[in-house]
């Protein structure tokens, strides 16, 4: 044990050559405290709400996760119980009295409640747990191998408080500051004098007496929670240095974290990371699955498009384009897969017929496709109008399904009496399909448009 004394000496040292540290340093490292001793010391009682969930919740005021309203109720309880420790430590003239204590597990417990219990005969019952006030019952455990193990008995407590803050104060400037958080947190357990809550208001209470000597605070990981649990039964036998030593090993590592924050380096472990993960799959939980990338160009989802939306919204779109043929002479159209895949040329062959022409001439390719440069285009060629003469005018419109990695998007070009424009309609992830009504939007607008491309040029040729 006198190494670990002399550990924590030498790191206290060193710490003390560092400061002062600066201010975000300190907030980084004040949150890392905060987090791991409200999560842990919650944590090793029941509570079931994970860090991330701990952090969502106090630092965000935000729930996620299925838990009872009281669990999300203790662990901001507990934070509250624990900045007001650390405002009790910094008033070196403030003395630490029963009334505190009994404050302490009237702010984690938050309200009265009904809980399982066991009587001093080892029958189950159930009990309504009273905040801030010494235990009126038995609080007996049923240990695994099947003991009871008994603590103070509800009379003796009121005494045994007494003398345990009169022992405090005797010791307060006798005993090293380790010596002494442990032992008050051992003597506290071992009383247990509230109906619950006890194991946490020893750990901020050993944690009053770190702040208050200008220590960090102590973690006990619920990682660790079997060596701190055999640390506290050795002491239960008469044998206190395992467990001073414990805490005392917690020690060094808050110091060495409060070295690092303060050199300005990471204090981030390599749990650290996987906590961030988890939080940020927590936070985004909220997303619409629909929103999500859920497919990649492939010539698979390429033909899936094809034969789906893409279908339908040609068996539109041919017979609108077609209506306009008997206007022009010499019409030829195209339908494309550019990316080296295939082409045809069309009239007034059906639409069937037409996607049918082109998937096959367009599977001899599909090998080479990528969503680089992959579009599929349609483009209309009338010309010269019929009834124009040396009049006469072309006309060609089309649209444009232009591809990407996990999107494609929708052009179609538009009339304009000195050269024809291209607007962007949407752009969509591979996985959502253009709707019913969107389709029936793109046919509308194309035939708008052949016909003002028509309208325009016939009235200005003085052709009507």
């Amino acid at each position: 044990m006198e190494h670990v004394l002399d550990k924590i000496e030498q790191l206290s040292a060193t710490l003390r050559s560092l400061q002062p540290i600066s201010k975000e340093d300190q907030q980084k490292l004040n949150k890392k405290f905060r987090l791991e001793f409200n999560f842990n010391s919650n944590h090793l009682e029941g509570n079931t709400l994970t860090y991330t969930e701990t952090e969502l919740l106090l630092v965000f005021d935000d729930t996620r996760g299925n838990h009872s309203m009281r669990e999300y109720e203790e662990m901001k309880a507990h934070d509250v119980a624990y900045q007001l420790v650390e405002e009790w430590a910094k008033d070196q003239e403030r003395p630490l009295t029963e009334q505190a204590i009994k404050n302490l597990n009237e702010i984690i417990l938050v309200r009265p409640f009904w809980k399982e219990a066991i009587t001093p005969d080892g029958q189950k019952t159930k009990r309504l747990i009273q905040i801030g006030n010494y235990k009126e019952h038995p609080n007996s455990v049923l240990l695994p191998n099947g003991e009871m193990f008994h603590y103070a008995s509800p009379i003796d407590t009121p005494i045994l408080m007494q003398e345990l803050t009169e022992w405090y104060h005797d010791e307060e400037n006798g005993l090293h500051a380790v010596t002494l958080s442990a032992m008050l947190h051992y003597r506290f357990v071992r009383i247990h004098p509230f109906d619950d809550g006890n194991g946490r208001i020893a750990r901020l209470l050993m944690n009053y007496v770190l702040l208050r000597n200008g220590l960090p605070p102590v973690i006990i990981k619920t990682a660790d929670k079997v060596n701190y649990l055999r640390a506290l039964h050795l002491a239960d036998v008469g044998d206190y240095a395992p467990f001073i030593q414990y805490i005392g090993e917690q020690l060094i590592w808050s110091l060495e974290t409060t070295i690092k924050a303060t050199k300005g380096e990471s204090i981030d472990e390599p749990t650290d990371l996987d906590k961030k993960i988890t939080l940020l799959e927590r936070e985004l939980q909220g997303v619409d699955p629909n929103e999500e990338i859920q497919k990649e160009f492939s010539k698979e989802v390429l033909f899936e498009i094809y034969d789906s939306w893409f279908t339908d919204l040609m068996h539109k779109a041919v017979p609108v384009i077609q209506k306009f043929n008997r206007f022009f002479t010499g019409n030829r159209h195209w339908l494309s897969i550019q990316n080296g895949m295939g082409s045809i040329q069309f009239l007034n062959e059906s639409s069937s017929e037409i996607l049918a022409k082109l998937k096959e001439d367009s599977k001899r390719g599909a090998d080479r496709v990528s969503s680089h440069d992959c579009k599929i285009v349609l483009q209309t060629a009338y010309g010269p109008f019929i009834k124009g003469g040396l009049n006469s005018f072309g006309c060609n419109y089309g649209f444009e399904i232009k591809f990407g990695q996990i999107k494609y998007e929708v052009f179609l070009d538009h009339f304009s009496d000195s050269n024809k424009k291209q607007e962007r309609l949407f752009e969509r992830l591979l996985h959502k399909p253009v709707t019913d009504v969107e389709i029936d939007e793109i046919v509308k607008q194309l035939g708008d448009t052949i016909f003002e491309h028509i309208d325009y040029h016939t009235k200005k040729n003085g052709l009507r």
